[in-house]
């Protein structure tokens, strides 16, 4: 067995449109032709977001690529995968889903001890004047820092 975390792929968007709240850790329900292809890291999370249903819970839009050598055996890239968690966990988010209008975004796929994982965000969508918000905080935080190192090389 492999020891540590390996990231697989990320969500990179989701933290420019959402307000991350809380996160978990779920495993994946795959199929072994699926386990290959994302440990070639032929995976993508963008436009994946998850829901609770009959009780369980799936993620929705996260392209696996099939397996090359897989044939047969290979799934549907854009199938729905269920998600692992405990019932009052799932139980939690779905509440948090129907009461208070969250959203439960994929941050990011990883291998953990030999097993994948995923990061799931509870998440507020941001309006585009917090987006030019977070956009300006950056960009002065970036001239400052380019400001300081111009001062600090100079002496």
């Amino acid at each position: 067995m492999q020891q540590g975390v390996k990231v697989i792929a990320q969500n990179r968007q989701a933290r420019h449109e959402f307000f991350i709240e809380d996160t978990y850790e779920c495993g994946l329900v795959l199929f072994g032709t699926e386990v290959k292809s994302i440990r070639e890291g032929r995976v993508n999370l963008k436009d994946s977001y998850c829901i609770v249903k009959d009780n369980e819970l799936f993620v929705h839009g996260m392209h696996v690529s099939p397996y090359e050598k897989g044939n047969i055996y290979n799934k549907d890239p854009f199938r729905d995968r269920k998600l692992l968690l405990h019932r009052r966990e799932i139980n939690k988010l779905h509440g948090l889903q129907q009461a208070q209008g969250m959203s439960l975004i994929p941050l990011q796929l990883y291998f953990k001890d030999g097993r994948v994982k995923l990061e799931l965000a509870v998440a507020k969508g941001k309006k585009l004047y917090d987006k030019r918000h977070d956009i300006a905080d950056r960009d002065s935080k970036r001239e400052m820092e380019r400001r300081f190192k111009e001062m600090r090389d100079s002496d």
